[in-house]
């Protein structure tokens, strides 16, 4: 496994979708990231690290559009920008990640076997928090007014 750190970008197979990115017209990536994340989506079979590095980097990007969201830096990442992606994206990249989490992936297997397995799975959860498609109601919110 090409990998140097726990990064969305820190492995060599996110580091290929983000020169695939700067290879692609302007008008190509938005559809490059969403065929990455349904495809990540819809297997239902075992899903290889090589198909969750790429669904990891792809939610990284529209994670980074969202509110809270980190930016994704030129150094592994993207070096061209991003087009504004939209809102069903987010959804999209949430759910991949749901699937890079869940039985059946060898990523997340494969993080689970090393020291930094919990950094990592802390990582996904924050992406997964910000791409939270679902509102979250504060506890204190029911005593506003």
């Amino acid at each position: 496994m090409g990998t140097w750190d726990n990064g969305p970008f820190d492995n060599d197979t996110a580091a290929d979708l983000a020169d695939d990115l700067d290879d692609a017209a302007v008008e190509e990536r938005e559809n490059l990231i969403r065929k990455v994340l349904i495809r990540t989506i819809d297997n239902q079979d075992y899903l290889e690290a090589p198909d969750a590095e790429e669904a990891v980097a792809a939610a990284a990007l529209a994670a980074a559009q969202c509110p809270g969201g980190e930016p994704v830096g030129p150094h592994y990442g993207p070096e061209e920008p991003v087009p504004s992606l939209p809102a069903d994206v987010r959804r999209l990249a949430f759910e991949a990640l749901a699937r890079v989490l869940a039985d059946g992936s060898e990523l997340s297997e494969l993080w689970g076997e090393t020291a930094g397995g919990r950094r990592w799975r802390g990582r996904i959860r924050r992406l997964c928090q910000v791409l939270d498609p679902t509102p979250r109601m504060r506890e204190d919110a029911l005593f506003e007014i």
